[in-house]
């Protein structure tokens, strides 16, 4: 640490929020050892930072009406797992397993061109759907989303056209939703459902910044587009939490913010770190390290623009509402002369690419969220059944895939509040690319008697040793530490049918001088207690 200007490489507190101070220039390794163990990297509780209570929100799912998502996915009533309803039983019992708090439907690029009066009533008519360019039968719409949603025990997120559709068109669904009177409210009692389904959480369209997403705007329309949307969808629900799409860049935000800021509780960002859309090449596993700080990054630029725009400090929540490491495939996605290649979206469902590479990317990215969970408020994985979804379904069961596990872990295991620390970490390296080798987050319960470290080692190959800090926590430094690993022989491990070889295992670790070592390529979740 000698010549070390802290000022230069730590992370203010101010800006990160409940962030881990990761502190720079320490000695490099590239993973080439198999067995060589490093001892300088250790964890430190922050002297006077309040702990956090944070959302379980953030541990939410998405589905979209693409590929087999929801038909042959979810929803299959010719399956031999389907309940009365047409879900697949194991599916639900799955999700619940996570306990998923949090589903957001029915689109994603689907949405822009979706129109829930197709999807209501007796009576439904198929549909072209001009986004994925398939006919959707509009079997599974609003009233079967709510009762799946009923049956996982989440709450139901509902994403709106503003595509093609209208202000109005949007509050409609909100009046169907969640009235008893008038057109669309008693519609939905003639409908079989006379009870109100009070959804909370809606949406203003999906991507509309993007010129993939037809019915997309400009920065000038978007921001009255969304103040009209939001003030008639009020009109109805005066307590509905809203969202516009939104993106981590100022040119877009802030005029959103401008017009329509004063109406919304969130800004939806979405967020894919390894581009697949035309080419299936998912990056190796040392690649996917190199990409785990770049959420908090754009976490952190989204939080400038909401202070900038003076709605810092909780008053506009973020929430990532479609997240992945890898890209949906879907070749030629946006160029309407050439057309799509729908053969090629089977390749979202090869089991081989959903690594530890996949599962340690989707903890680092949680452990962002719960850093900054003062602002971050919700997150969805997207989707959470089939193409990259935690959750892949076969005509004889389910796979849970490496991401699952994360997902397991974080919402059985971790206690309910966040004590910010500071990191002092090696560096992992690959070529001109570098990134902490460690990514560390601390959870506590409310009176201070037991913590969950959530550690995650990305090195691919080696063991590397971490201090811990028993001292600020009032914990006597234990001779063993009880945790749960999830890992693999090798990094590049995966789960798939009849063939589950990354599940999490319960170890019993060694404490020497307040270290423990920590395998390869692991998320591991230590636990503590006075």
């Amino acid at each position: 640490m000698k010549n070390m200007n802290l000022k230069d490489k730590m992370v203010s507190v101010k800006t990160a929020g409940l962030c881990a101070l990761l502190l720079a220039g320490q000695p490099a390794w590239s993973g080439t050892g198999k067995d060589e163990v490093i001892r300088h990297n250790s964890v430190s509780v922050m002297p006077g930072a309040p702990k956090v209570k944070y959302s379980k929100m953030i541990f939410g799912q998405f589905i979209e009406h693409f590929d087999n998502q929801v038909y042959g996915g979810l929803y299959d009533p010719e399956s031999k797992f389907a309940d009365e309803d047409g879900f697949r039983k194991d599916v639900i019992e799955a999700l619940r397993e996570i306990k998923t708090p949090i589903v957001r439907w029915p689109g994603g690029c689907f949405v822009s061109t979706y129109h829930w009066l197709d999807g209501v009533g007796k009576e439904r008519t198929p549909v072209y759907d001009k986004t994925w360019q398939v006919e959707d039968p509009n079997t599974f719409g609003t009233d079967e989303y709510i009762k799946w949603c009923r049956k996982v025990g989440c709450e139901p997120y509902i994403c709106t056209n503003a595509g093609t559709g209208t202000p109005e068109e949007m509050s409609d669904w909100v009046e169907y939703c969640n009235l008893t009177v008038g057109k669309y409210g008693r519609m939905r009692a003639a409908n079989g459902h006379p009870e109100p389904y009070n959804v909370k959480y809606w949406s203003v369209g999906n991507e509309n910044w993007g010129a993939h997403e037809l019915g997309a705007r400009t920065v000038q329309e978007w921001g009255p587009m969304v103040r009209e949307s939001a003030k008639l969808m009020r009109s109805v629900t005066k307590d509905a939490k809203l969202f516009a799409a939104a993106t981590s860049d100022k040119n877009w935000t802030m005029p959103l913010l401008r017009e329509a800021g004063p109406y919304l509780d969130y800004i939806a960002i979405h967020g894919y770190w390894d581009p697949l859309f035309h080419v299936n090449n998912p990056a190796p596993f040392l690649k996917c390290m190199m990409k785990t700080d770049a959420p908090e990054q754009d976490i952190q630029r989204t939080i400038g623009i909401l202070d900038e725009a003076g709605f810092g400090g909780g008053k506009i929540k973020i929430a990532y509402d479609e997240w992945n490491l890898r890209n949906w495939h879907h070749p030629w996605h946006g160029d309407l002369r050439r057309g799509f290649d729908l053969e090629a979206r089977r390749k979202n469902d090869m089991a081989s690419t959903y690594t530890m590479a996949d599962a340690l990317f989707s903890a680092c990215f949680l452990n962002a969220c719960l850093r900054h969970s003062d602002v971050v408020d919700i997150a969805c994985f997207a989707p959470v059944v089939n193409t990259r979804g935690p959750i892949f379904v076969h005509p004889d069961g389910i796979v849970r895939r490496t991401t699952f596990y994360v997902f397991k872990m974080y919402t059985n295991g971790l206690e309910d509040y966040m004590l910010p620390v500071a990191l002092e970490a090696g560096r992992l390296t690959q070529g001109s690319q570098s990134t902490a080798v460690f990514d560390v987050v601390l959870t506590g319960n409310a009176d201070g008697t037991r913590y969950v470290y959530a550690v995650v080692n990305k090195d691919p190959e080696k063991s590397h040793a971490l201090t811990l800090d028993f001292k600020s926590l009032g914990v006597k430094e234990p001779r063993k530490l009880k945790g749960t690993v999830l890992s693999g022989t090798s990094a590049d491990d995966y789960n798939d049918i009849g063939k589950e070889r990354v599940v999490p295992e319960e170890r019993s670790f060694e404490v020497r001088d307040a270290a423990v070592v920590l395998p390869p390529h692991s998320l591991t979740l230590l636990r503590l207690e006075k």
